[in-house]
């Protein structure tokens, strides 16, 4: 290749100008034709376009010379300056200014390059290649469309202008009459994601057939599947539907793959990314150049596939953190308050989701001026999907305050989530309403029997089973009485206690949490209901000794003070 046709390469890059006369953010151009015109809009063949309207519709050009670059002035209204001088035709030298659209316009700064150097520096192989091309202009021409493609991919550009950039310059090196650029949906078919004809005009992905027999060619073989003759191909591309139906001659499809990162460590192979698919009514040729830069344009479109992939899943993992987030405080905010505003009760209460939101829910609240709601409930499941359920049961649970029948409310909750089996969620609950005078009426569905502390002896409040809320429809929910007597104290508590596991897969058990309280209420000793539960706590976290808690932990004590207290 004759040195004159490799030394210098050119490129502009491009600051546009903002309202207050400071750039807003630059661009980078490859001057990669001769006349490389400049104006107002791409739909005026520029080759750099601004949508400014103090710039004519074609303003000036560079020109490439025996002796360098120049710059013409076209028919600017408002001038062309460089280096602060207005011109009309001007030899340019690297890192001349260029103004364009009066004082506050936009700013060109124009680079010079050794452009054999960096082609054999950034892509050895093309260079390589680009000595066998028919003219040494040809291919410095197709080297520059790739480094053109490079500078537009790696750009900070939109997404989607990007890929389309790229496929604009894949049409523009096989001469094709369409491409597209697709990639795989949720049952991995591969989908026309965006589409351009040669005129790099957007085409509509729907109406669009790619050759399957091809797309499935490529992706075989995972690599480039070029058929410049389709007549030539083998009998099932030329037997293709597509293909005789749309009378394709000539065909190109690129797969696009990564290295699974999550996969990469033990070598189990590559993700499909997507396909670049070109296709065309003409026979093609395509150089051994041609095939070395589709294979580069490929890679360079995987990368940036890759990382907007992994952008995509950050913020997505963003967003759920941020949701998750505002859930937990919603829930943490629907927790009830004041426990210590009851006069012939002492309570307290501890909750603990192991994520962000639970299912477990507990609650104390007024009925009317002689009896006080206390609940605890705990929803199939956890996370996001249990934590809804536990705000829709608080809602239901609250309108009890309207002097509804509790036992008729816990049937209609029952009745509602069975008739809603597809949640697939039931929810096992404590109801019970303490009077001033120590009565108690409780309603039990599915959940394990507080513990009751009494005179030193810890016992279960119930024995036996019962059927969760929203597992049977013909379930009834029965209420039963038992009187306290001043100091006892009921230890409401989640399965998420009983079921705590050691390293050893060991559970906690009931035997265990009889203990934990037992040495807490000694006939001789008044404890507080916080000393009371942090007893069960520390015993709780001496049993684990750091296991990762594996189930909500939701504890309410509630210790019955007598009427002489009210």
């Amino acid at each position: 290749m004759p040195e004159s046709a490799t030394l210098i390469a050119a490129s502009l890059e491009l600051i546009l100008a903002s309202p207050d006369g400071s750039g807003s953010g630059s661009r980078n151009f490859v001057v990669a034709e001769s006349p490389f015109y400049i104006g107002r809009g791409a739909e005026n063949g520029n080759h750099l376009p601004i949508d400014d309207l103090r710039i004519s519709r074609r303003c000036a050009a560079i020109v490439r010379g025996d002796d360098g670059f120049r710059i013409d002035d076209l028919g600017q209204q408002l001038g062309i300056f460089v280096n602060g001088a207005k011109i009309i035709q001007q030899k340019l030298n690297d890192g001349d200014s260029i103004l364009i659209g009066g004082e506050d316009g936009h700013r060109l700064i124009f680079r010079m390059h050794a452009a054999r150097p960096a082609v054999e520096r950034i892509f050895p192989e093309q260079a390589s290649a680009a000595e066998s091309a028919k003219s040494p202009e040809e291919g410095l021409s197709k080297l520059n469309v790739l480094l053109e493609a490079t500078l537009l991919l790696n750009s900070q550009r939109p997404l989607e202008l990007v890929l389309g950039s790229m496929l604009d310059h894949a049409i523009a090196i096989t001469h094709a009459d369409r491409g597209m650029l697709l990639e795989p949906d949720a049952s991995g078919t591969l989908t026309v994601r965006l589409a351009h004809n040669s005129k790099s005009e957007p085409l509509p992905p729907e109406d669009l057939k790619p050759s399957r027999t091809v797309l499935a060619q490529a992706i075989e073989s995972q690599s480039a599947v070029i058929n410049a003759d389709v007549n030539l191909a083998n009998l099932s591309v030329q037997s293709a539907h597509s293909v005789v139906y749309q009378l394709l001659r000539s065909t190109v499809v690129i797969p696009l793959y990564t290295m699974s990162r999550e996969r990469a460590e033990d070598g189990a192979g590559r993700k499909l990314l997507g396909a670049v698919y070109l296709d065309s009514r003409r026979t093609a040729a395509f150089s051994a150049l041609d095939r070395q830069i589709l294979d580069a344009l490929g890679a360079q479109a995987a990368s940036i596939l890759d990382n907007a992939n992994l952008v995509a899943r950050e913020r997505e993992r963003q967003r759920l953190e941020q949701e998750l987030s505002i859930a937990r405080q919603i829930q943490l905010a629907l927790l009830p308050r004041g426990l210590d505003s009851y006069a012939h009760l002492a309570v307290t209460a501890v909750h603990r989701p192991c994520h962000e939101v639970g299912g477990d829910y507990f609650d104390v609240f007024p009925i009317d001026e002689d009896r006080t709601a206390i609940l605890i409930a705990d929803v199939s499941g956890k996370g996001l999907g249990a934590a809804l359920l536990t705000t829709m049961l608080q809602g239901a649970l609250s309108g009890m305050t309207l002097g509804v029948d509790p036992a008729k409310v816990i049937r209609q909750m029952n009745l509602f989530l069975c008739e809603h089996g597809n949640l697939g969620r039931y929810a096992t609950m404590f109801f019970g309403l303490l009077g001033r005078d120590g009565r108690l009426e409780y309603i039990r569905a599915g959940h394990p029997s507080p513990m009751l502390l009494r005179s030193g002896a810890v016992t279960e409040l119930y024995s036996g089973g019962s059927f969760p809320v929203g597992l049977v429809e013909e379930a009834e929910f029965a209420t039963v009485t038992e009187q306290l007597e001043p100091g006892d104290t009921l230890v409401l508590y989640s399965d998420g206690v009983t079921e705590a596991e050691n390293a050893a897969g060991h559970l906690f058990g009931f035997d265990r949490l009889g203990a934990a309280l037992a040495v807490d209420v000694p006939a001789t000793t008044d404890l507080t209901v916080d000393q009371v539960q942090q007893g069960v706590l520390d015993a709780l976290e001496a049993f684990v000794a750091g296991t990762s808690q594996s189930d909500d932990i939701t504890m309410l004590t509630v210790r019955y003070l007598g009427v002489s207290a009210s």
